[in-house]
């Protein structure tokens, strides 16, 4: 089955490979975009694939740190919980110490 590609599912993604697009017989003169070609086209697409190659790597970088900063917060949460609770522990220790003093003096 030989299917040609349309401009939704085009053959190929790679513009170099792809047919230039023509001016239809259907089209005034003059209202179609001349066929040109650029020396640079192809270098800066080149750039381009790079950098957009990097920007999983960019968003990854950024999306560990920002879970590693939500995890030292949590950590930092989780220590404030439990030393309000030991100090609680304490006070509480501390009252009952009290009592016994004086349930001990008043005997």
């Amino acid at each position: 089955m030989n299917i040609t590609g349309t401009i939704d599912r085009p053959l190929t993604h790679d513009p170099r490979k792809q047919a230039p697009m023509k001016p239809t017989t259907n089209e005034p003169n003059g209202s179609a975009i001349p066929d040109f070609t650029t020396t640079g086209a192809s270098d800066s697409r080149q750039n381009r694939t790079r950098e957009m190659q990097l920007i999983p790597e960019a968003l990854a970088r950024a999306h560990m740190h920002e879970r590693l900063h939500e995890a030292e917060q949590e950590r930092r949460a989780q220590r404030l919980m439990a030393a309000r609770r030991m100090q609680r522990r304490a006070e509480r220790a501390s009252l009952r110490a009290r009592r016994a003093l004086a349930m001990a003096v008043m005997q």
